[in-house]
Formats: C-alpha cells, structure tokens, sequence
C-alpha cells in the first residue's frame, strides 16, 4: 500500500502531531508478550434525509464545486468495478454497503459525459447521509506534495540521503525488525543511530528531514527530470514534535514554532544544533522511488489512486471506506472562504482520527502548500451513498419512530 503523508492543517499543525499518513500504530503488547487488539473506534452517527428531494433542500450542493471530485470518483470506481460483489466496501465501515450496492452507480458514473449529467446521475442514484461525530466536533485541514530541490550526487548543501528502502529492515509480527550482519534481529534503532541508509538523491538536510515528516515529495533535479519520493515504512518509534522540542529548549516561541519558522531556525543553527533537534524526533521514514507520470497528478494515496487536488481527501479508515464521495462544507482562505465542494475518500494517516475529521489535498508545490497551510476550520460532511444503501440506513431508524409514536 502506498501512503502519502500530509500538511495537517497549518504547517505548524504537522510539527505538533505525527504525520498523518503514517501507518496506524501496531497493538500493543500485554505482559506475557500477548498483542492486545486497539479498541474499535465509535462508528459514526448517520443523519438519513427523509425526503426524496434531499439535494434540492441541500444548500451546500448548489454551490459545490464538482469537477475535480468527479475525476477522483471515477478512478475509485473503476476499481470498485473490479472488485467481488459481495465483499464489503470496507470491513470497518459497513454502514457504506457492499461491493455490489455500487457497482451500478459507478456504472453510470462512467458514462457521464460532462459535470452536468454527472450531477444529475448523482442527484439521481445517490442520497446525501450527513455524517456526525459522537463528539460533537469537526475539522479540516490541508496537505499537499511539497517539490523539493534534489541532486543525485552530494554536494553543498545538498548532503543529506534521501533513504531509500532499507535492506536490513524485516517484519516480525507487524513490527520493524533490523537484521544484523551476524543474523540476530533486534528493534529498529531510532533516528539518532541510522547514519548510513541507502539513498535515493540527495537534498539539504532540513528539506529530507520535513519530507520524513510530509511522507511523499517530489523531487527536482537541475536537468530538468523528477522523480517521487513516496512513503516506503518507518523504523517503528513514535513520532515526537520537534516544535515542542524547541520550545522546550527556548530556541522558538509558540508562535514562532511554524514549519517556516522551524526552518529558519535550522537555516542558522550549526550541525550539531540542527541534528540534536532532528533527533528529538525518533521516527525516522523510508521512501521508494517512483516516476512521475502524469505531472497534474499527485502521488497514489492510501487506495491506490493518484490524488486529485481538491478532489481527494483522507478519512479515518476505521470509520470510513475508500471511494466513498463526500459533500464537504467548510471554510479557509486558501479555498477563497465559504467553500463547499464534492471530496473522495482516498487517503487516510494515523493524525486523521474522528467521523467528521477530513484532510484535503490541495496539489503539489509551494503555491497548493500555502493554500494548505490556511486550511484549519470545522465544518460538515455528507456521504453521497447509493440510494439502496441510504434507505437501508434509513429503515431502523424509521422502525423505532414508528414504534414510539
């Protein structure tokens, strides 16, 4: 699987919580060395819309900006289409149906000609299901696929590896394990004991060190190539903040602690300086590289498609299934305010937690990352599901109305 990491919310959001794509952590383990399975998380409330005309008494909808959700709900049906009919549409969210409740749907999504008959193929076969969180609360936030300057030799000041996969790594029960030269495994060391990975370019130290923390970047080289640099694994520790630890040490203030600030801080700290805040982050991110393809395309998410700029957004995985289209109503500057707009589910990271919690992508480059970087607001979120889905949701909830009347 690949992942694609992100900028949560403000850029300063990312230094403060582990990056999102990061893969969920491992169970723990109980005394006795049993793995103790993570608590499911809380399914989310679904608000059925009673009526048949739900997207006309939607206001959201009318305003919705559709064009680039259409392109990343294709390529999410098509390997929808590929899929047996009777499996679910995803294990941990089966309030989104089955395989087969979609396959006609995506059917007639395909043969759309233009945005307008798409709209009305969606008003048609699908109804929106409001998804609230049990909590009450709600956010989006942006990320993008940073363009990082690159050589394929060291030299000053590009000197850092970007690691490639790691030949040494192996799993054991799901946990990175090194193996060493005499055959012996033990836990992978932290950041501060890998000195020599085998890398894939090279970049200045602090722009390998904030794509360890993005999780995917695209890589410019002075003749002109690219290549990406996607999300391979982690050696296993815990993300920890580099902000906090400035703070901490009182090298930034609060509100100095922005991945701007941070880099600027780096920019005039000495060697040491640089790697001991570096190292305060133990996790320590593996990349595989990959062509470029298609250049308005970004990076395959969690699903397996190429992310769409705002086209595709990452969920929480434990309460949301991939392909699902999403009507999303929130605000920032970089999406011009009020914004509505129709979002896939493509992408998912272990910061991304909660029904209503929602990360948009925005592109790749520094224009799409400080659009990125303004996208931090609550904000609302309907599941556009096939009607036969929908009205299946619908009927116990109408059964226990019927009963206490």
């Amino acid at each position: 699987m690949a992942f694609v990491c992100r900028l949560a919310g403000l850029a300063l959001a990312l230094l403060f919580s582990a990056c999102a794509s990061a893969p969920a952590p491992d169970p723990v383990t109980a005394p006795g060395g049993a793995p103790v399975p993570p608590v499911p998380p809380t399914p989310p409330k679904l608000a059925v819309p009673p009526v048949p005309d739900a997207f006309a008494r939607l206001a959201p909808w009318s305003q919705a900006e559709i064009a680039p959700g259409l392109l990343a709900f294709k390529r999410s049906c098509r390997a929808i289409t590929g899929r047996e009919t009777g499996e679910w549409l995803a294990p941990s969210a089966p309030w989104a149906g089955r395989v087969g409740d979609w396959q006609p749907a995506c059917a007639a999504m395909e043969n759309a000609g233009d945005a307008a008959s798409a709209r009305t193929i969606l008003e048609t076969l699908f109804l929106p299901v409001e998804v609230m969180a049990q909590e009450g609360d709600s956010r989006f936030t942006g990320y993008f696929e940073p363009t990082i300057e690159a050589r394929k030799q060291p030299v000053v000041p590009f000197t850092a590896p970007i690691p490639g996969p790691p030949q040494d790594m192996v799993r054991v029960g799901g946990r990175p394990m090194q193996r060493r030269p005499d055959g012996r495994l033990r836990p992978y060391p932290p950041r501060a004991q890998i000195t020599a990975p085998t890398p894939i370019a090279y970049a200045h130290p602090a722009d390998v060190f904030f794509l360890q923390i993005q999780g995917s970047g695209r890589l410019q080289f002075p003749d002109g190539a690219s290549l990406r640099a996607v999300y391979h694994a982690n050696n296993g520790h815990p993300f920890r903040s580099t902000a906090n630890w400035l703070i901490r040490k009182g090298e930034l203030s609060r509100g100095e602690a922005s991945m701007q600030g941070i880099r600027a801080w780096m920019d005039r700290a000495s060697a040491q300086e640089r790697r001991s805040a570096m190292n305060a982050n133990p996790r320590y991110v593996f990349f595989a590289p990959q062509p470029v393809g298609d250049p308005k395309l970004g990076p395959a998410g969690a699903a397996g498609q190429p992310l769409v700029a705002l086209g595709s957004m990452a969920v929480d995985d434990r309460r949301h299934a991939y392909g699902v289209p999403y009507l999303v109503s929130t605000s920032a500057p970089g999406l011009g305010g009020e914004w509505s707009g129709l979002l896939v589910a493509q992408d998912t990271g272990g910061a991304i937690r909660g029904a209503v919690r929602g990360d948009i992508f925005f592109g790749t480059g520094e224009r799409a990352g400080e659009r990125a970087g303004t996208m931090n607001a609550p904000g609302r979120m309907w599941a556009l599901l096939p009607r036969s889905v929908a009205e299946r949701l619908a009927r116990p909830a109408r059964q226990t109305d019927d009963a206490t009347s």
